[in-house]
């Protein structure tokens, strides 16, 4: 908000020539701004809030992969995933407040990464203050979430913190800086130079966050190989569900309340106009459109999900009406700021076909993972970036991203193809610059066998093996000992 400035000089003629003119003037115009700092302040605290109630949501949101983790994975590996969705917040917090964030937004600092703020030095600053840190810290740990959930199940424990820690301190940071600082290579706030004319258009990370944690979690995967009894002796496909539908369930909803800081979060600020003040038309609008569209993605894709599923299957299926819910949000996630609601729901119906497709796809290659993070988050997060690139509005990218009238927009929208190029590059350098680092990463891990756990404790479960215990008492099992001590008594 601009400051409201007066000036006794100019105030002193519209008083008169009388003795107190002068002192009367000034007392105005200190008054005037005393009355102009309080509104700055004022407007600074609600921008303030707004992204740190944000933050809260979207941090919330490491319950809800929390929750959907454990309802996914077999009861025996309770504990275990539900350990390391803890850790990934905890190791992630330290690793990317000593580097993580400097690396991702220290400006001024070059395209590819950023070289200032290394343990918050000289924070606060005027342009970042400790709830920005905080919203991005949420960000980088759900990268991490994605990932966990692709190599559950038969994963030394050792193997996540070393993969959590190089996640967020380096790996992720430096994606981000690329397309979210303003100094980054693709970052379509930059000053000069932008991609192709555009930059790119990844609100809320479709590909920065989304595309990073599934292709790290496709390489920990793929390494590692599928779990046992995955695939039968003849390579068919063996399901292998989660425990509990009901804590799967749960998990998506928590999800989908967090996505509402995820994606209407990213403005970072809710208190500004578009055009003249004393408008009903601002940020705040385009910020209940992007809750909207948000909202609309997911439903499509949700019933999309169902009645496809429906008709491979024969079942109508929570679990895949639920990840089929996610890869809707995965997907809208890049446009849901520059987009109309009803593109959003093209977006999730094709996004529940992504989804289906490569599950598909999965099975045929035997690649196993068991959330399906990088079918969901890496396919669906994919076509999010495409389709941003052939529905992103004018209007909208034009108060979104102002300062630059003739920026391309989508191609389906008569703005061009350059914002299409610009969204192909982000895949190919994502998926170049992660394929590179995590999967070199998860191969050293390999070799020097601290990836994968031994066959024997993978078949008893990592919580009996690694946690001291199972989560769960289950009465199978203690009727399985009744019988046994009857039979030793008779």
């Amino acid at each position: 908000m601009a400051a409201f400035t007066c000036s006794a000089a100019d105030l002193h003629p519209l008083l008169g020539t009388g003795a107190n003119a002068t002192a009367a003037a000034e007392y105005i115009c200190g008054g005037f701004q005393a009355i102009s700092n309080k509104f700055v302040d004022t407007s600074y605290a609600i921008d303030n809030t707004y992204l740190l109630f944000s933050a809260y949501l979207v941090f919330a949101m490491q319950l809800g992969f929390a929750m959907l983790c454990a309802g996914s994975v077999r009861a025996k590996n309770t504990m275990n995933i539900m350990l390391t969705n803890v850790l990934d917040a905890a190791t992630g917090g330290i690793f990317f407040y000593i580097f993580g964030f400097a690396l991702a937004f220290g400006t001024p600092s070059n395209g590819f990464i950023g070289k200032h703020f290394f343990g918050l030095d000289m924070f606060p600053s005027p342009s970042f203050d400790y709830g920005f840190f905080l919203y991005q810290w949420a960000f980088a740990i759900a990268a991490a979430g994605i990932t966990s959930g692709s190599i559950a199940e038969r994963t030394q424990f050792v193997a996540y913190l070393i993969y959590s820690s190089f996640l967020t301190g380096l790996v992720y940071p430096v994606v981000a800086h690329w397309f979210w600082s303003s100094d980054g290579w693709g970052s379509p706030t930059r000053v000069q130079n932008l991609l192709f004319g555009s930059g790119v258009i990844d609100f809320a990370g479709s590909g920065v966050v989304h595309l990073v944690g599934a292709i790290a979690g496709f390489w920990g995967a793929l390494i590692e190989g599928p779990r046992i009894g995955r695939f039968d002796h003849e390579g068919k496909s063996v399901p292998m569900r989660g425990h509990s539908g009901t804590l799967v369930v749960l998990g998506t909803f928590l999800l989908w309340f967090g996505w509402y800081g995820f994606n209407p979060g990213s403005f970072f600020n809710i208190l500004k106009t578009y055009g003249e003040s004393g408008s009903y038309y601002g940020q705040w609008s385009a910020i209940g459109r992007t809750a909207v569209t948000t909202t609309l993605a997911g439903c499509s894709a949700a019933l999309t999900t169902l009645f496809g599923k429906r008709l491979q299957t024969g079942h109508w299926n929570v679990t895949d009406v639920c990840n089929g819910l996610l890869g809707g949000f995965a997907a809208i996630t890049s446009g849901c700021s520059v987009v109309d609601p009803w593109a959003a729901i093209i977006c999730g119906f094709v996004a529940a076909w992504v989804l289906i497709g490569c599950n598909i796809l999965a099975e045929k290659l035997k690649y196993d993972d068991p959330l399906e993070a990088a079918q969901l988050h890496g396919g669906c997060g994919t076509w999010g970036i495409i389709f941003t690139a052939l529905f992103a509005k004018k209007q909208y990218v034009n108060e979104v991203f102002p300062g630059y009238p003739d920026r391309p927009y989508g191609l389906f929208m008569g703005g061009g193809g350059r914002l299409l190029a610009a969204h192909f590059m982000q895949i190919l350098a994502i998926t170049a610059w992660v394929s590179v680092t995590m999967g070199s990463m998860f191969f050293v891990l390999h070799k020097l066998k601290l990836l994968r756990t031994s066959p024997e404790e993978e078949m008893a479960g990592l919580d009996l093996t690694s946690h001291g215990g199972l989560a769960y008492e289950y009465h199978e099992e203690i009727e399985h000992s009744k019988k046994r001590s009857l039979e030793i008594t008779v």
